[in-house]
């Protein structure tokens, strides 16, 4: 199958997933207290600042959400021959979980935008956008809890896990930054990132999994392969934070390497003992200019991050396949998780 057909059939997923699981979601967003509901609701993309409605707003995540983590839920259930419309509830939960996520890293990091508008810090304040970001937390569990689904406790526990282990993946993220530009190895990066990123994505298909009655070590057979294809996607996530196009991302050129960020290409580059690696250092020392991110840029791309980046992603893709196997030996019966997983580390936005 071409890249272009599996591409095709990833977008047809993820169009599916916001169809199903969006009216579940809304519908969750909604049952919040009002001034909670509001924040939320423009975070999700569904309304303005105002409240008044906003252009194009539906499907699971918003006008312009991906629906990464609920396909991936869907498609794991249907890979073990469950039916992916009992799921939904877990897809919701994963769903608030992840942009739960996203609310308290804009803050921490001071993104001023997300999806080409005003971050909800920015917005309503930080305190307003760190109280909503704690509360769709508590809505995933609750989800969970009301789900009469005999999967639904382990599907709490697991994700309750996914949880602790998100928040010690970020609180790595964010000690790395009070680090000297020599004192973050690869092996701590990729932890963090396998933690930050990784757990989400493996809890995803580990819930699809528990869903269609899988036993605990087909769910966790799932979950590494969310994993190892999480840390792909961080991967090339990270790359785009340096290369990306701002008119498709919705964030400045180089960001991350404006705020010094410890990605996975930098680190790689920071290792490599080329002197552009040198010239790397130096530059994370300091505040950076526009013409110092630029050539920070540059000095990743000579000193062989990027391509380490690019390699490493289709390593872990490998890797992916392999644990995916131990759950469902027929393959085929996984194309939808295996097109979602090769979607996402192909992107280039």
């Amino acid at each position: 199958m071409s890249e272009a057909v599996e591409g095709r059939e990833a977008l047809a997923l993820l169009e599916h997933a916001r169809a199903v699981v969006g009216p579940a979601l809304r519908a969750a967003v909604e049952s919040m207290p009002g001034p909670l509901r509001r924040v939320a609701m423009y975070h999700f993309g569904w309304v303005r600042a105002d409240g008044s409605p906003a252009a194009g707003a539906a499907g699971a995540t918003g006008s312009t959400g991906k629906a990464i983590r609920p396909a991936l839920v869907l498609a794991a259930a249907r890979a073990l021959g469950g039916e992916p419309g009992g799921a939904v509830r877990a897809a919701v939960a994963v769903e608030l979980v992840h942009n739960f996520t996203l609310l308290h890293d804009d803050v921490i990091d001071e993104d001023p935008v997300r999806r080409h508008r005003p971050t909800a810090w920015a917005v309503f304040g930080v305190p307003d956008a760190i109280i909503v970001g704690d509360a769709l937390f508590a809505l995933a569990q609750r989800i969970l809890a009301e789900d009469p689904h005999p999967a639904a406790p382990a599907a709490a526990e697991r994700l309750g896990a996914c949880v602790l282990e998100l928040c010690a993946g970020q609180q790595s993220d964010c000690a790395f930054e009070e680090r000297g530009p020599h004192e973050v190895s690869l092996d701590e990066c990729l932890t963090m990132a396998t933690a930050k990123t990784g757990a989400l994505l493996g809890c995803a298909c580990a819930l699809g999994g528990l869903y269609a009655g899988a036993a605990a070590e087909e769910a966790d057979a799932l979950d590494s392969f969310g994993r190892e294809a999480g840390l792909a996607f961080q991967l090339i996530d990270d790359l785009i934070g340096i290369w990306g196009d701002p008119g498709r991302t919705g964030k400045p050129a180089g960001a991350d390497l404006a705020a010094r960020k410890k990605s996975l290409p930098v680190v790689a580059a920071l290792g490599s003992g080329t002197p552009a690696a040198a010239e790397l250092a130096a530059l994370y020392r300091g505040p950076m200019t526009e013409a110092d991110v630029a050539r920070a840029a540059d000095a990743v791309e000579r000193a062989g991050g990027r391509d380490w980046a690019q390699l490493h992603a289709a390593d872990r893709m490998a890797r992916a396949v392999q644990e995916l196997s131990h759950a469902v030996p027929d393959l085929a019966a996984a194309g939808d998780l295996l097109a979602l997983a090769e979607f996402v580390t192909r992107r280039t936005r």
